[in-house]
């Protein structure tokens, strides 16, 4: 019928985002910042790959909302880093993008004024310089891929990268992640089942074609190679945890049976802490007890931690806000990280160089 409305019925309006060169144009990689990425993504694939007897932890706040509090987080960070680089590389843990159950904040890059006005090109731009930032502080970075368009405009900052429990059967999300640059880990179910993540494994690691965008924002067919150095990263889920002895065996039996590389990481917040932060330095101890005592297949760490334990919900009077607290999950502070870091790095100093050759001679 003439008149009738066929596309868009359910859209208000749209308005065009700075394209990805744009922004680069304005925050460009810097040599320091670009030495910093090459260095650590190297460093992540030396370990994965079992050249390096490290592991590596991604810590740091749940999402970033605050950059004041997140550039303090950092100095502390980068400062701790120097202290346990013999044992660990310390990646900073930079989630702009929050995936929600039902509804709620979806993050910085989203809403980066925390009161639903939406600035996504803000987000995007500040972003950017934050992690540039970071950069040339000497600080590798992780973060959750969850949108498939901001990788074009972040992923040359990023060490290392995520994909979490609600989307690693997204057949979008396995298809970027085959033609990210970075290492990537894919996080088990959210009922605590591995199939997903070793599906996921087995997708990112081919080649695809799919949807995207170009540096210029133009629509393109994006053609991938496949990601080699995708792992999967225990969480927990369905109510129990999966990080002890057993559960890490029992992963590393499917993972052979699946014809993967025995590489693990595991998370230590989420259903693995029993969703209470305090439980977190237990985990990480567990795990790091675990590497003492001979286990080879875990390879990396991750904590929720900020400068201050706990979190808050967003105030509409964003003044109320407490400086250092997370406004997604809760986290450890930051004397708590520090302990973690510090008492892991003691433990795993003496067998580290056994690790390495226990590896080459397997090889």
């Amino acid at each position: 019928m003439p008149g009738t409305r066929l596309e868009n019925v359910n859209i208000i309006s749209q308005e065009l985002l700075p394209t990805p060169e744009q922004i680069k144009s304005k925050h460009p990689l810097s040599d320091l910042a670009q030495a910093t990425v090459i260095k650590g993504r190297h460093t992540v694939e030396q370990v994965l790959d079992r050249m390096d007897p490290r592991i590596f932890v991604v810590l740091g706040p749940c999402s970033i909302h605050d950059l004041t509090a997140a550039r303090e987080y950092a100095g502390r960070l980068a400062s701790l880093s120097s202290q346990v680089s013999e044992t660990m590389l310390l990646i900073m843990r930079v989630y702009f993008e929050k995936p929600r159950t039902a509804v709620g904040w979806k993050g910085f890059i989203n809403d980066p004024r925390l009161d639903d006005s939406f600035h996504i090109e803000e987000g995007l731009d500040k972003a950017r310089g934050f992690l540039l930032e970071l950069a040339e502080m000497g600080i590798p970075t992780g973060t959750e891929a969850l949108d498939p368009i901001s990788p074009q405009y972040l992923s040359d900052l990023i060490t290392w990268t995520a994909i979490g429990a609600r989307t690693t059967e997204s057949q979008t999300h396995r298809e970027m992640s085959s033609g990210l640059s970075t290492p990537i880990g894919f996080k088990n179910g959210t009922d605590g089942g591995l199939d997903v993540a070793i599906n996921a494994l087995h997708a990112a690691s081919s080649p695809h074609s799919f949807l995207g965008i170009d540096q210029r924002g133009r629509c393109a067919v994006t053609r991938t190679r496949g990601n080699r150095y995708g792992h999967v990263v225990l969480r927990g889920g369905g109510g129990r945890p999966n990080y002890d002895s057993v559960e890490i065996a029992q992963c590393e039996a499917a993972l052979t049976k699946a014809g993967l590389p025995n590489t693990i990481v595991v998370d230590c917040s989420h259903a693995n802490s029993n969703k209470d932060y305090r439980l977190q330095p237990l985990v990480m101890e567990n795990c790091v007890n675990q590497i003492v005592e001979g286990n080879r297949s875990i390879v990396g760490l991750m904590v929720e931690s900020h400068l201050h334990e706990g979190n808050q919900s967003i105030p509409q009077d964003l003044s109320e806000l407490r400086y250092g607290t997370s406004v997604t999950d809760a986290c450890v502070d930051w004397e708590t990280t520090e302990n973690m870091v510090l008492q892991a790095h003691d433990k795993l100093k003496p067998v580290l160089a056994d690790r390495l050759e226990a590896e080459t001679t397997a090889a």
